[in-house]
């Protein structure tokens, strides 16, 4: 019987996201599957903890954006989501991969604060995962998931915030969150 990709959709507004996504990728890893890893919201001007370990066992993992909306200008993000997602369309188009996480996909596909709809389609991004490879795995992660997005996954988890430790003033932890 040959093997039908699933799509799982971590979301919601606690901590936890990429590190499912990253935990379905060792043992995706593990099992010998083909992995790439996008970002689309990390830059590549930062390094992350993530990304070192991955590469230590051969996984691509990129960061396509550059940070959060707040620290750029609109035109910025927008050619940064225009390039991500031409990225992410070659991607959900090859039948070498076997698992691809999109990483804050639906950050970037929720941003409300300029357009996007012309550098990263809502309609051309349901269009790109519905005609993947057929074996091909993908998790999308990210606050925001998009309601055709719920709907067409597998799989759905939505991670709550019941404490965290940033409201106590206790800032990002090296290890922990980069």
């Amino acid at each position: 019987m040959a093997r039908k990709g699933l799509f799982l959709v971590y979301t919601g507004e606690g901590k936890g996201k990429t590190t499912a996504s990253l935990g379905v990728t060792l043992r995706a890893v593990g099992r010998g599957l083909n992995v790439r890893y996008l970002q689309f919201i990390k830059s590549p001007e930062r390094t992350y903890g993530e990304q070192i370990a991955l590469r230590k066992l051969g996984v691509e993992m990129e960061q396509m954006g550059i940070g959060f909306t707040w620290t750029k200008t609109p035109e910025e993000h927008r050619a940064a989501l225009a390039k991500a997602w031409k990225k992410t369309k070659a991607a959900l188009q090859d039948d070498s991969i076997d698992l691809l996480v999109l990483d804050e996909l639906n950050n970037a596909l929720a941003i409300t604060k300029f357009p996007i709809d012309d550098v990263l389609p809502l309609a051309e991004v349901i269009e790109a995962i519905q005609h993947r490879p057929s074996t091909m795995h993908l998790v999308v992660t990210g606050r925001s998931a998009n309601p055709a997005l719920l709907a067409m996954a597998d799989l759905v988890s939505t991670i709550e915030a019941t404490k965290h430790y940033y409201d106590e003033g206790i800032p990002a932890v090296k290890g922990l969150e980069f």
